[in-house]
């Protein structure tokens, strides 16, 4: 098998896709690691499976799924592997794969009764957690709202560890029609403030109900004009000397009492 170069047409072209223009004029994106490549293969989405020479061995299982899906698998050199990677320590194995986000109006026909909501998110690695946290916690969906990281970011699929390819993700521009369009499909928005009126641990009987949890920028919060849309403003106790959560944190706990609530 012919080993592709740093310089090969095909290794300059997938690097291209660590920039979102390539990634939106392409419809493909990159992903990297054993985790999201497995996960890409499984559900799909993967259309084509590289790997280093020197990775191959430890890859083996990787290999072998995608060779029961019946994908090219193409090897790299150390220079193509570098040229290919995203992350610090490049594990050695990629794969492209067909964009994942689907239209809001989709994810919600299907009357979903979790749904994380991130509002303008900024940072790719807390967004990806959120996408793995409302995954594990049984979440029907995970929306971006307003200007927000690209989740085919390749920190933000590191990040979810392979649950971008679990479970829908949509984005919506407009933040005010994405939040009319969650109330339409009979979902109550649930937002998280410091200051909320209704405290996590009071509110079973809300978590019970469908429901889409707001989570605000890394920065800044909720704005003021969103959090006056929820239904309700919640807030999370702390019992330490933290001034505050991380919006990870904060979502993972929230996701949490709500897929609680839910059985």
């Amino acid at each position: 098998m012919d080993v592709l170069t740093e310089r090969s047409s095909r290794v300059v072209s997938f690097a291209k896709l660590h920039r979102a223009a390539a990634r939106r004029d392409q419809r493909r994106f990159l992903v990297e690691g054993p985790n999201a490549v497995t996960a890409a293969i499984e559900t799909g989405r993967a259309e084509i499976v590289l790997v280093g020479e020197d990775d191959a061995e430890r890859h083996r299982e990787v290999l072998r799924g995608a060779g029961d899906a019946g994908l090219d698998v193409l090897l790299l050199s150390d220079r193509a592997v570098a040229k290919l990677a995203d992350a610090t320590t490049p594990p050695g194995v990629f794969a492209v794969c067909e964009l994942f986000d689907v239209p809001l109006v989709d994810v919600l026909t299907d009357r979903p009764t979790l749904v994380a909501v991130a509002v303008e998110p900024s940072e790719p690695g807390n967004a990806g957690t959120i996408i793995r946290c409302a995954d594990a916690m049984g979440a029907d969906a995970v929306v971006f709202l307003g200007d927000a990281v690209d989740p085919h970011n390749g920190k933000c699929v590191r990040a979810s560890a392979g649950s971008v390819f679990h479970l829908p993700v949509t984005r919506e521009r407009s933040v005010d029609d994405g939040l009319a369009a969650l109330r339409d499909a009979g979902l109550t928005l649930l937002a998280t403030t410091a200051d909320g009126e209704l405290p996590l641990p009071e509110a079973g009987e809300v978590l019970a109900e469908p429901t889409a949890w707001l989570f605000g920028n890394e920065a800044h919060g909720l704005s003021d004009a969103v959090a006056a849309v929820a239904d309700h403003r919640v807030s999370i106790p702390i019992k330490g000397r933290a001034e505050s959560l991380n919006l990870a944190t904060a979502a993972a706990i929230c996701l949490y009492e709500s897929a609680r609530a839910q059985g």
